[in-house]
C-alpha cells in the first residue's frame, strides 16, 4: 500500500527536490535524462533480479531487491539530483552501474556500496561528459531547512540520525578549525557548510540503512572517517566532489566494521518491537538498543490515525 513504507516518503521528497531544483534554480537538467535514469535503474533491477532467481534460485538474496522497485526509483532520483550529463548514454551508464553494484559487490546478502554514489563515480570515470555541481543549490537557508525537515522525517523512522550527526559535526568542526587557523571570517565557514548538495549527501546518501554499518558505534566511526577523508580531499586535493569520492573509497570498510561490532541488519519490513532474531536459529535473543530504536520507528502508532511515517512516537 502506498505510503506504508518510509521509502514512499523518500521518493516523494526527492521528487519534490527535483521539481524545485528545475523550477527555481534554473538547472540545465533535461526531463528526458531523468526518464532515462529511472528507466535504466528499474530495468536493471528487474533483469538482474530475475537473472539471480534463474541462475541460483536457492542462493541467499536480499529480498528487498527482489520484491520492490522502490530502491531503484530512489537511486534514479538521487542520480537525477546530483549528476549532470550531456547525453542519455552517460545517464544510462550511471543507472545501470548503480543498480548492478547491489548485485555484484556484496558479501552474503549485503551490498556495501551506496548505489547512487557508485553510479555517480562510474559516470565520472567511464564517460567524458559527466560532472557533479556541488554548488547547484547555492547556500540559501530555505533549501537547508527543507532538506533538514524532510531528511529528519526519514531519519527518525530509520533511526540513522547518529550517522548524519557524526558526519556533520566532525566535518563542520574540521572546517571551523581550518577557518580560524587561516584567519577567515565566519561567513566563509557558513558558505562552505550551507551547501545544499552537502546536506543532501549527509541526510539522504550516507544514511542508506542497507549499505552502512549495522551497529551504532560502527556507524559513528564510519561517518567520522568519511568526514575526515572528505575534509582532506576537498582542502588539500581540491576535489569539489570530495564527499562522493570519500564515500566510495570507504564503503568497503562497512564489512570490517560489521565484523568488529555486530548488530541486527536493518530491514524495511516491520518486526515486533525490540525483538532481535538470530540469523542461525531464528529465535529471539533479547532486546538490542539499535533494534529498539529501529522497530519503534517502523511500527505504526495505534493512537495516531495518520500514516505511521508521520506519527509521533
Amino acid at each position: 500500500m502506498l505510503f506504508q513504507d518510509i521509502r514512499d516518503y523518500q521518493i516523494l521528497f526527492l521528487t519534490l527536490f527535483l521539481v524545485l531544483g528545475i523550477g527555481t534554480r534554473d538547472w540545465t537538467l533535461q526531463p528526458p535524462l531523468i526518464l532515462v535514469a529511472i528507466a535504466a535503474c528499474i530495468l536493471t533491477q528487474w533483469v538482474l533480479s530475475n537473472l539471480c532467481n534463474y541462475i541460483a534460485p536457492s542462493f541467499p538474496k536480499d529480498t528487498g531487491q527482489i520484491i520492490s522497485f522502490r530502491s531503484a526509483i530512489i537511486t534514479s532520483l538521487g542520480l537525477s539530483l546530483l549528476l549532470r550529463a550531456d547525453d542519455w548514454i552517460t545517464m544510462a551508464v550511471a543507472g545501470v552501474s548503480a543498480i548492478a553494484s547491489k548485485f555484484i559487490f556484496k558479501v552474503g546478502d549485503r551490498h556495501f556500496f551506496n548505489p547512487a554514489n557508485f553510479g555517480i563515480i562510474c559516470a565520472l570515470v567511464l564517460t567524458p561528459n559527466a560532472w557533479v555541481s556541488p554548488g547547484q543549490w547555492g547556500d540559501d537557508w530555505f533549501y537547508g531547512l527543507l532538506f533538514a525537515g524532510t531528511g529528519g522525517i526519514i531519519l527518525k523512522r530509520v533511526g540513522r540520525w547518529d550517522t548524519t550527526g557524526a558526519f556533520l559535526i566532525a566535518y563542520a568542526g574540521l572546517e571551523a578549525i581550518r577557518n580560524v587557523w587561516l584567519g577567515w571570517t565566519w561567513d566563509v565557514l557558513w558558505h562552505r557548510l550551507m551547501s545544499g548538495s552537502l546536506l543532501l549527501f549527509a541526510l539522504f546518501m550516507i544514511t542508506d540503512p542497507r549499505s552502512i554499518p549495522n551497529s551504532r558505534i560502527a556507524r559513528v566511526v564510519w561517518a567520522l572517517c568519511i568526514a575526515i577523508l572528505t575534509f582532506v580531499l576537498r582542502n588539500y586535493f581540491y576535489l569539489s566532489t570530495a564527499v562522493f569520492w570519500a564515500l566510495f573509497a570507504l564503503a568497503p570498510l562497512t564489512i570490517l566494521l560489521d565484523k568488529l561490532w555486530t548488530a541486527p541488519r536493518f530491514s524495511w519490513e516491520k518486526r515486533p518491537f525490540g525483538e532481535v532474531k538470530s540469523q542461525k536459529s531464528g529465535d529471539s535473543r533479547g532486546l538490542d538498543p539499535d533494534a529498539l530504536t529501529q522497530n519503534a520507528q517502523l511500527l505504526p502508532n495505534p493512537l495516531c490515525p495518520m500514516p505511521y511515517a508521520l506519527c509521533p512516537l
